[in-house]
């Protein structure tokens, strides 16, 4: 029998502007438009991030809010996730729409060197949006960008601010931060199977590396994570002209490895989540 991978498609990000790629999905309609045809193409789950109309990160809740009523309507049981991240927003704003419960948040788990500037996530800061996201039953999508923040999750873990089934995602490939290679990532899988065993993951590569790091998940039984939000970053490489694009390319290939996409109802039982409403 196949197994069942979560194709996630993070489809906007906060970096990259649409002047630099004019596939990019910004304005609510966009992004909900660029999710339907994702989700028709076989991701269940998809990462979000909202812009201003200048292009820049936002924290506003009527903008999250309005993008996951879209996709609520048109992508039915669709995973939502989403970003809680560090870029131009203030720590104070970026968990402030986890109110509207989205079925997924990220969390990063500690600070780490990108290529211009710190993404800042102190521990008192992490414990705060880990409690909110308890509070609100959102489940974290643990975000590792450097070895350290693997074993602050386990300690979470152990504090009771996170679940004993984890969802780990390893962010491979950004400057400054933790490299794309195989000899990483096996060993990323196998301290992840020590400390952490009754844990899900999925591998984010970055620019380049993307389509490397996709197989390297089909491969080894773990989740995939493509979209243009990742594709465009630090060295602006096009992988493709849309985000489904980017996640049929992985359908394609995913017979190869006997694999095939889960459906949302498989995803959220992987992860487990509560049901669709």
């Amino acid at each position: 029998m196949t197994s069942p991978v979560i194709i996630t498609v993070a489809i906007t990000g906060g970096v990259t502007r649409k002047k630099d790629n004019d596939a990019l999905p910004v304005t609510p309609s966009e992004q909900i438009e660029s999710t339907h045809a994702c989700f028709e193409a076989g991701a269940s789950l998809v990462h979000l991030h909202v812009r201003n109309d200048d292009e820049s990160p936002s924290s506003d809740p009527e903008l999250f809010g309005r993008v996951q009523e879209g996709i609520r309507k048109h992508c039915p049981g669709i995973i939502i996730q989403f970003s809680t991240g560090g870029r131009g927003r203030e720590q104070s704003a970026r968990g402030a729409m986890l109110y509207l419960r989205p079925d997924m948040a990220s969390l990063a788990t500690g600070s780490v060197n990108f290529p211009t500037n710190i993404y800042e996530n102190p521990p008192d800061f992490v414990e705060g949006l880990a409690r909110t996201m308890l509070e609100y039953e959102i489940k974290p999508e643990i975000e590792v960008f450097d070895l350290a923040m693997l074993y602050n999750a386990a300690n979470l873990v152990k504090k009771g601010l996170l679940s004993e089934q984890p969802h780990i995602q390893f962010v491979m490939g950004i400057p400054n931060a933790m490299p794309a290679r195989r000899s990483v990532f096996d060993f990323l899988r196998s301290e992840l199977k020590e400390i952490l065993p009754s844990a899900t993951w999925v591998a984010a590569g970055i620019a380049r590396h993307q389509w490397d790091v996709n197989q390297w998940c089909l491969e080894a039984g773990g989740h995939c994570r493509t979209g243009l939000e990742d594709n465009t970053r630090f060295d602006k490489t096009r992988l493709a002209t849309s985000n489904a694009e980017l996640v049929v390319r992985i359908v394609d290939i995913c017979e190869q490895y006997d694999r095939r996409p889960a459906t949302v109802s498989e995803a959220r039982k992987i992860l487990g989540l509560r049901a669709a409403a």
